[in-house]
């Protein structure tokens, strides 16, 4: 199963990093924020990913196509340009790194990814958020509803899109960023069938809004309740905290061995 990893926004609440580097290459404990996510999802078991590339994609272009020599000891010999390899630590990914426009908007992202993905249904989420989530659990609970999308529901800062949802946890509509606190937001991690394909449309679609709450008006959306860690790389605190936790040793997220 495919995972599509939306990688392309500008990051502007985290300028001071983001206008040198995309928002998914920020760093937390030496790795881009983009390597923590896609370890998640590789411990259980998910290693083909699709990456929507937009500002500063080459960035994270050149860091998959050199991945080997990002992650061994090595020996230059720079008379000859002969290159020695010591030690090498590899992961068991297929990445395939889809250019989406700098201007393109997550719907859009999202479309254009679509001759990729083809009739599967397929994994989805943001190139800036860590949890501890269990993705297996999670696509048994989409699978056991028949619905064409699922998304993890967390509870969140502010800030963020709340959802109102029934008790047998299908999502009755979707507000994105309203005023105010509490109750579920969308954390992301989504598992989606083809046919949301089917509500999105071109490069100006937004994800979050348009599809999203028709999807909710039409029954077809569900949320998978996570009440443990979540946490978003959204401004210069969070990559701090985030640091934080991974140099203590006790980052949440860190679910692999």
């Amino acid at each position: 199963m495919k995972v599509v990893i939306l990688a392309g926004g500008v990051g502007s609440r985290i300028s001071e990093e983001s206008v040198v580097r995309p928002k998914p290459m920020i760093e937390i404990g030496g790795k881009p924020i983009l390597w923590h996510i896609m370890k998640i999802y590789s411990h259980f078991g998910f290693n083909d990913f699709v990456i929507c590339l937009g500002y500063k994609g080459y960035m994270i272009s050149e860091y998959f196509t050199h991945y080997r020599l990002h992650t061994s000891d090595l020996t230059v010999n720079l008379a000859n340009n002969d290159l020695e390899i010591h030690r090498s630590s590899s992961e068991p990914w297929k990445v395939t790194l889809i250019d989406t426009g700098e201007n393109t908007m997550t719907g859009g992202r999202i479309k254009r990814i679509q001759p990729y993905v083809k009739n599967e249904t397929f994994m989805l989420t943001y190139g800036d958020g860590l949890a501890d989530i269990d993705l297996t659990k999670l696509l048994e609970f989409h699978r056991s509803h028949g619905r064409s999308s699922t998304l993890t529901a967390v509870r969140p800062p502010g800030r963020f899109g709340l959802l109102n949802m029934e008790e047998e946890d299908r999502v009755h509509t979707f507000t994105e960023k309203p005023a105010g606190d509490g109750g579920y937001m969308n954390g992301g991690f989504f598992v989606c069938e083809p046919k949301v394909f089917d509500y999105l449309t071109g490069d100006s679609t937004i994800w979050e809004r348009d599809p999203l709450e028709r999807l909710a008006k039409d029954g077809e959306l569900m949320a998978y309740k996570h009440n443990s860690f979540w946490a978003a790389l959204d401004t210069l605190r969070d990559k701090n905290q985030l640091e934080s936790m991974w140099n203590a040793g006790k980052a949440p997220w860190k679910v692999w061995g």
